[in-house]
């Protein structure tokens, strides 16, 4: 898929991977000057800091935004994203001192493994110290590497994983990060099954044994630019949108779907509505590149 998250300008990206059990978690990194919104579709997201990216809240920017397996315990490596930018002088502005801004999402990826190995505040602080612009090192990276997909059916699963996408909009950049670890399949805008399934519609495996999968369908997005003027609440939607159409099924009762957005200075102005239509349409490709080796 062409180009990246950190083609937007300022933005920088990392990742850090237990070496021993499938987790991780990402950090992307914004620059001092940005606006920020999130729009959750899922019924039972993972989240931190969410709250204050919504529509008239008094602080709509953020520092950094942490995705992260572990479940909810993996929100703890927010503290290590957190103690990078206060090390860095980065933060809201208040009397005593800048406090950072780390909105989070996480994935539940403790099946089949030692669920007692989830990321903390130390790999959180790696993860933010190894941020850079390069490129994605691969799928299985950060937050992506203990991601499954098509877990609605017997057998269990396939591997899922974190991708990114990037396009160029009348001088502006929109880009994309997302983290794919969906209860349904993955299917491209052209109708291209990536990872199983059919059009029948089937029960679900767990249908009349009472126990559902906890947190299996959740994919969380980062899609960003530097187009001015863009509202962030539409452009996080619009991401929500592209989920709709490339994840079958996606915003279950076991979701945390979670779309954050985010506008950066220094680019040309562009038709609203075509930032918004590239937004789809870099969703769709990361949602694609993290699902393909």
């Amino acid at each position: 898929m062409p180009g990246d998250l950190t083609r937007v300008p300022g933005i920088a990206v990392g990742h850090w991977n237990h070496a021993d059990e499938p987790t991780g978690c990402t950090v992307v990194v914004l620059p001092p000057e940005n606006e920020t919104g999130v729009e959750v579709r899922g019924a039972a997201p993972g989240s931190r800091e969410t709250d204050l990216l919504r529509p008239g809240m008094s602080v709509r920017r953020a520092d950094a935004i942490l995705l992260t397996g572990g479940s909810a315990f993996g929100l703890a490596a927010a503290d290590g994203v957190v103690a990078g930018l206060e090390a860095d002088g980065r933060g809201h502005p208040t009397p005593t001192v800048p406090v950072p801004i780390v909105p989070g999402a996480v994935i539940y990826d403790l099946l089949g493994r030692d669920p007692s190995v989830r990321p903390d505040a130390t790999s959180g602080r790696a993860a933010y110290d190894a941020a850079s612009p390069d490129p994605l090192p691969g799928r299985r990276s950060g937050a992506g590497a203990g991601a499954s997909v098509g877990k609605w059916r017997l057998p269990l699963g396939v591997p899922g994983g974190i991708g990114s996408a990037s396009r160029e909009v009348e001088g502006a950049v929109v880009g994309a990060l997302v983290v794919v670890n969906a209860l349904g399949d993955v299917v491209t805008l052209d109708g291209r099954r990536l990872t199983g399934g059919g059009e029948e519609l089937e029960p679900p495996f767990w249908n009349g044994l009472g126990v559902p999968p906890t947190g299996t369908n959740t994919t969380l997005v980062v899609v960003a630019t530097d187009a001015a003027p863009v509202s962030v609440d539409r452009m996080a939607l619009r991401a929500q949108d592209a989920l709709a159409a490339c994840i079958r099924p996606v915003h279950t009762s076991h979701d945390g779907d979670v779309a954050f957005a985010v506008r950066v200075p220094g680019g040309p102005a562009v038709d609203v509505d075509l930032i918004n239509e590239a937004v789809f349409w870099t969703v769709a490709e990361a949602i694609e590149a993290a699902v393909t080796d």
